[in-house]
């Protein structure tokens, strides 16, 4: 199977990347792993303005780097979103490539499962809960089944998940993966 892992955190060698590289580990056992670090990549948000509905090839009125991850989307079967949690969301950098999937291209997305790894620096109970939602709807809307996930909290420091049980968890989730 073909995974496709965007990470969405600007900050190198960070939790978000850790946990990665963990689960990238653990998966590409068994399967093909490709990351996508968005932050190295020039996406703009979505302009609403619908152009790619009636563009040939459906083609995107920005010209940016976009296009080139639409390419790596259409050959994954599984799709693995990995961010840390700013105010309660997604990082900037992803949002702003997952909004750009409002795009007909997508029909062309083969993907049939996904799967989720978050950390964040706060320790509440609540703290994933809004893209937890947010991801189920996505799930629900395209037909792709849950995976797993692996949810942090409590790790604000650059590093933080080292010495915990959220390595191997992510390890053990990318082993997991069947095809």
């Amino acid at each position: 199977m073909n995974i496709l892992i965007f990470s969405g955190s600007p900050r190198k060698n960070g939790n978000t990347e850790l946990l990665v590289e963990a689960f990238s580990k653990g998966a590409s056992e068994k399967h093909h792993v490709e990351v996508v670090s968005v932050h190295d990549y020039t996406v703009h948000p979505c302009m609403g303005c619908n152009a790619c509905f009636t563009s040939e090839g459906n083609t995107c009125v920005q010209k940016d780097d976009m296009s080139l991850i639409y390419d790596k989307l259409v050959g994954a079967d599984m799709l693995v979103i990995a961010s840390p949690v700013y105010f309660y969301g997604l990082s900037a950098q992803l949002k702003a490539v997952i909004d750009r999937c409002h795009n007909p291209i997508r029909d062309s997305f083969h993907i049939k499962k996904a799967a989720l790894i978050l950390v964040g620096a706060a320790t509440l109970p609540e703290l994933f809960d809004s893209i937890l939602t947010q991801y189920q709807l996505c799930l629900n809307f395209f037909h792709i089944e849950d995976a797993g996930h692996v949810l942090v909290r409590g790790a604000k420091e650059q590093g933080g998940v080292r010495g915990t049980k959220a390595l191997e968890e992510a390890e053990a989730l990318g082993r997991a993966i069947a095809q």
